[in-house]
């Protein structure tokens, strides 16, 4: 389920959505999700949060999250941004970058994090 539509992703970035906004967006409130393992809201039946405050900072986050991972090149599998490799002549060093800035390592956005935390989602969250 994700938190965020085409539509509001496009009026978040003032472009058009990617082609693959869908899936894209189901990516990005996957993270979400892993951010808000322990945050406490209202529900409905079908898990949707009730609190309009609240469904507007989920969708926030998502696009915040989408905007990220395009502006770092990554497709929303999680893997770019994750590996690096340098070269300099004669000299070659790959290895796992440290790119983690959200809970539990996981790597959101810096304004999804912000949006959250605003929200109330994530009190404990120190950057």
């Amino acid at each position: 389920m994700a938190y965020a539509t085409a539509a509001q992703l496009a009026a978040w970035m003032g472009q058009a959505a990617p082609a693959d906004a869908d899936r894209l967006l189901t990516r990005a409130s996957e993270d979400i999700d892993d951010a808000l393992l322990t945050a406490l809201y209202r529900v409905d039946d079908e898990g949707k949060p009730t609190d309009p405050d609240i469904v507007e900072a989920l969708a926030d986050a998502t696009c915040a999250q989408v905007e990220y991972q395009q502006a770092s090149g990554d497709d929303g599998t999680g893997a770019a941004g994750r590996w690096d490799s340098v070269s300099i002549g004669p000299v070659s060093m790959s290895g796992r970058s440290d790119t983690a800035h959200g809970p539990a390592g996981l790597d959101l956005a810096p304004r999804a994090l912000r949006r959250l935390h605003r929200a109330g989602l994530l009190p404990g969250v120190i950057w």
